[in-house]
C-alpha cells in the first residue's frame, strides 16, 4: 500500500537562474496515508512547507518538534532532518524545495534575528498562493518561469520575515536607540566616535555596539557611513561643490578617504557618479 499520495514537479533551472535568482527545485503537495518518516541531509536546498491539515513531527538536531494544521516550517537541508505524519491525524502538506545564491544568506539572517523554524502565520493564504503559483508555473514552463519563480519565492521569504519581525521597528526598538538614530541623522557632518556616542547617551560602548547590531542588523559606524554617503550622493547630483567640499560637508575627514569609501560601496568614484547621474 502507498504510504503517501503526492503531486510534485521536479525543476531543472537554467544556468542563468542558478546564478542570479532564487529557484525552485521541487514543489508540490503531499497527503500521508499512513505514518512514514522522510529523512534528508547534506542537500543544497531550503525546504518550506505548510501543514494544510493534520499533524506530525519534525526532527532537527535530535530534537522532536510537533507540527499542526496551519503551521509553517522553514529549514536548511544541509543539516540532518526528518519529518513524520501522525498516525492518528495524517497530514497534508504544500511544500517547496528551493535554493539560489541568496537563499542561504536570507535564511541565516532570518535565524540570526530570531526567526523560528516552526511558526503559525496569521493567515496561510499568502504562502498557499505563492506555492500554488510556483506549481502552476513549473507545470506550464512559461518563458518567464525562472523570473516569476524568483518572485514567488521572494514573496514566501518576505512574508516569513514580516510575520516574525514586521512590528519590530515600531514596538521593540528601545527609545534610546531611536534617539541614537535621530542623533546620527542630525550630526553626521561631525566627527563621531563610539566613545563619544557612548558617553553622550550614558551607555557602555560594548552595549551600544551589541544592541545596535542586534536591533538594526548593521554596525553603528556602517550606518553612519551609509548616511554620509546618501547625503554625499545628493550633493554630487544636485550641487556644484567640489568633491573635496562634498567630502568635508558630509563628515568625511579627507577627500581621499571619501573617494576610497565611495568606490567601495558604489563601485565607482564620486567623479564617475556625478557624470553618470
Amino acid at each position: 500500500m502507498a504510504k503517501s499520495s503526492s503531486n510534485r514537479v521536479l525543476v531543472t533551472p537554467s544556468a542563468y537562474a542558478k546564478t542570479h535568482y532564487l529557484y525552485a527545485q521541487e514543489v508540490g503537495t503531499l497527503t500521508s496515508l499512513e505514518p512514514h518518516i522522510s529523512r534528508r541531509e547534506k542537500l543544497d536546498s531550503l525546504l518550506f512547507f505548510l501543514v494544510l491539515q493534520g499533524s506530525g513531527t519534525i526532527t532537527l538536531q535530535n530534537r522532536i518538534f510537533p507540527v499542526h494544521t496551519g503551521d509553517c516550517v522553514w529549514i536548511d537541508c544541509h543539516s540532518p532532518y526528518s519529518h513524520e505524519s501522525s498516525s492518528v491525524y495524517p497530514w497534508s502538506l504544500m511544500w517547496v524545495h528551493f535554493y539560489g545564491a541568496q537563499a542561504l544568506p536570507f535564511y541565516q539572517l532570518y535565524r540570526e534575528k530570531g526567526g523560528p523554524v516552526i511558526f503559525t502565520p496569521a493567515s496561510s493564504s499568502p504562502y498557499i498562493n505563492a506555492m500554488q503559483q510556483l506549481y502552476n508555473l513549473q507545470s506550464m514552463k512559461d518563458s518567464l518561469c525562472d523570473l516569476l519563480s524568483h518572485k514567488y519565492l521572494t514573496d514566501i521569504i518576505t512574508t516569513a520575515f514580516t510575520e516574525s519581525f514586521g512590528t519590530e521597528t515600531t514596538v521593540s526598538v528601545p527609545s534610546k536607540f531611536m534617539d541614537i538614530k535621530t542623533y546620527l541623522e542630525a550630526h553626521y557632518t561631525q566627527k563621531l566616535s563610539l566613545d563619544q556616542l557612548a558617553e553622550h547617551f550614558f551607555i557602555s560602548k560594548f552595549h551600544l555596539v551589541r544592541e545596535y547590531q542586534r536591533i538594526y542588523n548593521t554596525t553603528i559606524m556602517n550606518d553612519l557611513t551609509l548616511l554620509r554617503l546618501s547625503h554625499a550622493k545628493e550633493a554630487l547630483r544636485f550641487g556644484r561643490e567640489s568633491v573635496e567640499q562634498v567630502a568635508l560637508s558630509c563628515g568625511f575627514q579627507t577627500s581621499a578617504y571619501f573617494i576610497k569609501v565611495f568606490r567601495k560601496y558604489e563601485n565607482m568614484t564620486p567623479f564617475q557618479y556625478r557624470r553618470k547621474w
